[in-house]
């Protein structure tokens, strides 16, 4: 009670005076940072840091970062000659292929990249066929060259990861590049 008063005191003050007084507001949580290995990505590894920079760039509640060194990834990630393809293990965990199968066909690898890393962030494949839906993967034509997530697709992995310490268990899933 006698700090609703003393607060109430405060503000008056502040306004006869003309003061602007700053108030806290609730402290923005730390993104959860999840780390990825992309030491086996092969040809593929700065394709791979680009895709995880478009994520960083696009959410705020999760980021994607290098391993360090002794420390055990969330993520690891593959170059192979098969399709691109994800196995989650559980939200914000797994592996993933960059495929050269995709690669050869004419994908463009920043939006296979960060497709992928978008499974592990919990996003399922959408095969609306529209260059502007990163979850399309390849029902979008060979020439789409987006690898920016839409705002849907942000606003669900940053719900997914609107609690940095909440761990959410999804079951495991195998998702492949579409065609």
């Amino acid at each position: 009670m006698l700090r609703k008063t003393l607060s109430a005191a405060l503000a008056t003050i502040a306004v006869l005076f003309g003061l602007q007084v700053a108030t806290a507001g609730p402290a923005a949580a730390a993104p959860r940072i999840l780390y990825y290995d992309a030491s086996q990505a092969q040809e593929f590894i700065a394709v791979v840091n680009q895709g995880a920079q478009i994520w960083n760039s696009r959410v705020t509640n999760v980021q994607l970062q290098p391993v360090p060194a002794g420390r055990t990834p969330n993520i690891r990630v593959y170059a192979d000659n098969g399709w691109p393809r994800t196995y989650s293990t559980s939200l914000g965990n797994g592996r993933w292929y960059m495929g050269r199968e995709a690669v050869n066909d004419g994908y463009y690898q920043p939006r296979i990249a960060a497709h992928e890393f978008g499974h592990i962030l919990g996003l399922p494949d959408r095969r609306t066929g529209l260059c502007a839906d990163l979850m399309s993967g390849s029902s979008a034509p060979v020439s789409c060259r987006n690898p920016n997530p839409n705002a849907t697709e942000a606003a669900t992995v940053n719900n997914n990861f609107r609690s940095a310490g909440a761990a959410v268990a999804v079951p495991a899933r195998e998702y492949a590049w579409v065609g």
